[in-house]
C-alpha cells in the first residue's frame, strides 16, 4: 500500500463522488464497497483506493506481470494520471514529497 499527499486545496476535487468519477474517466469501471473505491484496467488486476482524512490518497495495487509491452505502457500511463489529478501533484512532485518522509 502506498499513501500519498493530497495537495492543499485539491481535496475539494475528490470529495464525494470526485475519485470514483475520476476513476470511472481512467479505468472504465469502478465499484465501492464501504469507504473504499476498486477497479482494475490493463495490467492493474486490482487498485483500491481510499482518503485518509483530507491530506492522504491511499492505494493499494495488485500487478499482473504477465502482459505485452503496450498494455503495460498504457497502464503506467493511466496510473501515473490517476496519481497526478487524485493528489494534485505531478510525479516529480510526488518524489520529492516520498523522499522527505
Amino acid at each position: 500500500m502506498n499513501e500519498y499527499d493530497i495537495k492543499r486545496g485539491h481535496y475539494d476535487n475528490i470529495e464525494g463522488d470526485g475519485l470514483g468519477n475520476l476513476m470511472k474517466e481512467l479505468f472504465g469501471n469502478v465499484k465501492k464497497k464501504n469507504d473504499k473505491l476498486s477497479s482494475n484496467f490493463g495490467a492493474l488486476d486490482n487498485i483500491t483506493v481510499w482518503i485518509d482524512g483530507k491530506k492522504t490518497l491511499c492505494v493499494d495495487t495488485k500487478m499482473n506481470t504477465d502482459v505485452d509491452d503496450k498494455t503495460a505502457t498504457d497502464t503506467i500511463r493511466a496510473y501515473n494520471q490517476f496519481l497526478e489529478r487524485g493528489t494534485g501533484f505531478n510525479t516529480k512532485e510526488r518524489k520529492k514529497r516520498a523522499n522527505k518522509k
